[in-house]
């Protein structure tokens, strides 16, 4: 009897902008999204919706071009369901709705045509899912429009859409950007939604506005390439904005390469609506968001559960029992660090204390690179992370931990003085006890199970001792007290090494 053929794990998310049309696919409904793939087509659907009411005809032929070979793509890796949603120019254009119904017969799923405000929410959500205890104003520019809303840790207010988009604003303005300021200007003075930013932080969702973060991170010399988490204090955004503009009446923004062609003509719309969002909102942080509307859409449909759970530590268990020697080994480690710091009573604060265990998961991943390269490698693999939920100076001291764990704490073997300058002098010497910590529990046990719950921080004076219970002994060496001995030194201690 032939067996019933098992449904896919995968999900997709086809989403109709009004500059591009996309295709993500997910690994699985999860806290965690892994993205297997990711293509866009900008298609520039709400081009000429503000002025014409119509989608333009070239821009629907493009959307439907790449809406069958998205359809096709998700035949091919056996995606288990597809969503697709359309957002403002499907929602205001006066043949949206025929383009729908054509979307929908080469998509073989419903569309659901977002209103402004469920746009909003789905946008909120997003932030949610990717941003640990959010609070501030999220802020998705779109091509047609920009939805702006509250948030705080995971309570979502009510929101508003506004005709703000970078393509209906040029649309709006006829190309000039002096009509397209006082545009803004009025449409932003009177939102109840930014009279609550002061001195919180602006969450900007959007594929302009992250072009905006990919330039200034280029002009900066900033040293990681990550969208996601990337924060500018709001006083130097204004700054970059204003300076934006001023290329763009120079037509310098042309010369911009590492910005798509078809996204450079629209830099100065998305630029002079975050202007003038920072002069009325006045937030303290812009931090821009890879975590949008999609996001928020499949976290909408996880159980309560799920939702509450902590996307990063989600993320580095997934890695833990992906890359790790044995994920249950990470458990132990976690519970051994706990002990560590409680009996030499390092100062801890929540966030740090969430950093730290998600460092224990990912301690081991870099045990299949060579043993030269390891420290470099699972560097980089931890700071260029697809995963939310984690500043940069978080990744960054999760990733010098793991990197002192595998390079060692010697003076020739330091990681790249640009890694160490994202956290604070304190930051960086708690990753050294973290790495000296892994260091020697990774010896004791080569990864196995078992072996640390056997052995136990005791402290006489000044004095740290690891205590090894009979059963263990015999994994005592030179090497281990050694080890141990560097790891008690950096908590001020004298450490050596005890069987009972």
């Amino acid at each position: 009897m032939k067996r019933p053929r098992k449904r896919a794990s995968s999900v997709a998310v086809i989403d109709i902008g009004s500059n591009s049309v996309r295709l993500v696919v997910y690994e699985a409904m999860a806290r965690s999204l892994v993205t297997i793939f990711n293509e866009k087509a900008l298609c520039g659907l709400g081009r000429e919706v503000q002025s014409t009411g119509l989608l333009a005809t070239d821009a629907v032929n493009k959307a439907l071009t790449a809406l069958r070979r998205f359809r096709a793509l998700c035949r091919i890796q056996q995606v288990g369901r597809v969503y697709a949603i359309a957002t403002a120019a499907c929602r205001d254009a006066k043949n949206g709705p025929d383009f729908i119904a054509k979307a929908e017969r080469i998509c073989g799923a419903k569309i659901e045509i977002l209103t402004g405000p469920r746009e909003a929410k789905l946008s909120a959500l997003g932030v949610v899912s990717g941003v640990h205890n959010p609070n501030g104003i999220v802020g998705d520019l779109g091509g047609g429009s920009l939805e702006l809303i509250d948030v705080k840790g995971n309570r979502v207010r009510s929101g508003v859409t506004l005709p703000l988009g970078s393509l209906a604003l040029q649309d709006l303005s006829n190309k000039s950007l002096k009509r397209a300021e006082r545009i803004v200007k009025n449409e932003l003075l009177g939102v109840a939604q930014l009279k609550t930013g002061r001195g919180r932080t602006f969450y900007a969702v959007g594929g302009t506005w992250r072009a905006l973060a990919r330039i200034h991170i280029i002009q900066s010399g900033y040293p990681l390439k990550v969208m996601h988490g990337y924060s500018i204090p709001a006083a130097d955004a204004l700054d970059f904005a204003q300076r934006l503009r001023r290329l763009a009446a120079t037509d310098m923004l042309a010369n911009i390469e590492s910005v798509a062609d078809a996204r450079r003509p629209l830099l100065a719309y998305a630029a002079l609506v975050l202007e003038y969002i920072i002069r009325v909102a006045q937030p303290k942080t812009i931090v821009f968001s890879t975590f949008g509307v999609r996001e928020g859409l499949l976290y909408e449909m996880l159980p309560q559960a799920e939702r509450a759970k902590d996307g990063l530590v989600c993320a580095a268990q997934d890695l833990n029992v992906l890359l790790s020697r044995s994920a249950r080994h990470a458990q132990e480690l976690t519970a051994w660090t706990d002990r560590l710091v409680r009996v030499v009573r390092l100062r801890e604060t929540e966030e740090d204390r969430r950093l730290r265990h998600v460092a224990c998961l990912l301690s081991d991943i870099g045990w299949r690179v060579h043993p030269d390269h390891r420290g470099e490698e699972t560097l980089s693999l931890i700071m260029n992370g697809n995963f939310g939920s984690i500043t940069h100076q978080g990744r960054a001291f999760v990733a010098l931990s793991v990197f002192y764990r595998y390079a060692g704490l010697s003076e020739e073997n330091e990681p790249p003085q640009q890694i160490r300058a994202l956290v604070t002098p304190a930051m960086d010497e708690r990753a050294r006890v973290l790495g000296a910590a892994f260091r020697v529990a990774h010896l004791i046990t080569a990864a196995r199970t078992g072996v640390l719950p056997a052995t136990h921080f005791r402290t006489q004076g000044r004095k740290l001792m690891l205590v090894f219970e009979h059963r263990m002994v015999d994994l005592v060496a030179d090497r281990v007290g050694s080890r141990f001995k560097q790891l008690a030194r950096l908590v001020g201690r004298a450490g050596s090494i005890v069987r009972r």
